[in-house]
């Protein structure tokens, strides 16, 4: 049997013991008081100080305990609910919240609930019985009484749902301005029969106005103001590359096919290519189409797809900040951030053939 002292570290701190509070004040030769200020992104504190603390805390690899925090009232969590992982729009939204937390302590948990709004309603309540210290919701499925509910008793922000409240901040996109780009665009081309393929949505969950709700709404008005409200059409389809290829089976073997079609994300725009494919069709010679969301996807050499920019790193970003500042008590009405889109024109639109 031997004895003697416990390892050390480089901070004199012994290797099997958890590094406190206290060490890391110690480090920086500061309080500890002023390492609390610091992690809690306090006002007052200098860039001098930030930079000391910060530093000791990365020297030590310093972690807080998190079941600790909580019992102190926060857990420094931010919950993100989202209906589908494969969805490339939401990982710019994602960015922006990432990039706007990351000088921050706030570790962010991803939720990836599906379509369904009872697990989407399950999985924002085991966000709050885990003491999140806020939630963003990005386009949920969820009843609005639900997130109302909700928002009353943890800060809360919804991505996408045009619907005001007192109760949570939103940030949304001018869904109804994009829509008017696309048929401007597609009509200035001489296109007359223009699509739009638009999720379903329910009004089961008392969202009066959703994104495919106000996108649809200005697509109609759109071809309206152009005379073409006889030949609009809005064919239904979950915003998926199956939901997007059984749309444009549908739309593209019709007795009167479209010449443009508009859908409401990428991902879906892709499904159309490739029903299109499978019909023989070429995009654009037979076939003009555009997305929404303008995600990489797009840009990619062999797709080339005219999409709506959104700005999703920034509905991500604005998101994170506004939330932050619910949490930290800096700020107590609610607030509404709209996103202004344009239109990425490229080479999936053209003019139509003459038939």
């Amino acid at each position: 049997m031997t004895t003697g002292a416990l390892p050390m570290d480089r901070a004199g701190t012994p290797k099997n013991r958890r590094t406190t509070i206290t060490d890391v004040a110690r480090h920086a030769g500061v309080s500890t008081a002023a390492v609390s200020k610091v992690m809690r992104n306090a006002y007052g504190v200098s860039p001098a100080m930030q930079e000391k603390v910060r530093a000791a805390i990365a020297e030590l690899g310093y972690r807080p305990h998190a079941a600790a925090r909580g019992m102190r009232g926060r857990t420094y969590t931010i919950g993100v609910l989202l209906d589908n992982v494969r969805n490339a729009f939401f990982a710019d939204i994602l960015d922006g919240i990432r990039d706007e937390l990351r000088q921050t302590e706030y570790t962010v948990l991803i939720g990836a609930a599906g379509f369904e709004p009872e697990e989407q309603a399950k999985t924002i309540r085991a966000m709050e019985d885990r003491q999140m210290d806020g939630l963003i919701l990005i386009a949920p499925g969820t009843p609005r009484d639900e997130v109302l509910t909700t928002a009353a008793s943890i800060p809360t922000v919804v991505i996408g749902h045009h619907d005001a409240a007192d109760t949570h901040d939103s940030v949304v996109d001018a869904d109804d301005v994009g829509a008017g780009l696309v048929v401007d665009h597609l009509v200035a081309l001489g296109h007359r029969d223009i699509a739009l393929v638009s999720a379903p949505g329910t009004r089961a969950n008392r969202w009066k106005r959703t994104p495919e709700i106000v996108l649809s709404d200005g697509y109609l008005r759109a071809m309206e103001r152009h005379g073409l409200a006889e030949r609009a059409r809005v064919q239904h389809a979950a915003y998926s590359d199956d939901g997007g290829f059984k749309a444009g089976m549908t739309l593209l073997t019709a007795d009167r096919p479209p010449t443009a079609v508009m859908t409401g994300a990428d991902v879906a725009a892709l499904g159309i290519y490739r029903a299109a494919h499978e019909l023989g069709l070429s995009i654009p010679d037979d076939l003009s189409l555009v997305g929404y969301n303008n995600t990489a996807l797009a840009a990619l050499a062999p797709v080339q797809l005219t999409s709506v920019d959104q700005a999703g790193h920034t509905m991500g970003s604005s998101a994170a900040r506004m939330l932050v500042e619910r949490v930290e008590g800096r700020r107590d009405r609610a607030m509404r951030t709209t996103m202004t889109p344009r239109l990425v024109v490229r080479g999936s639109t053209a003019a139509p053939q003459v038939r």
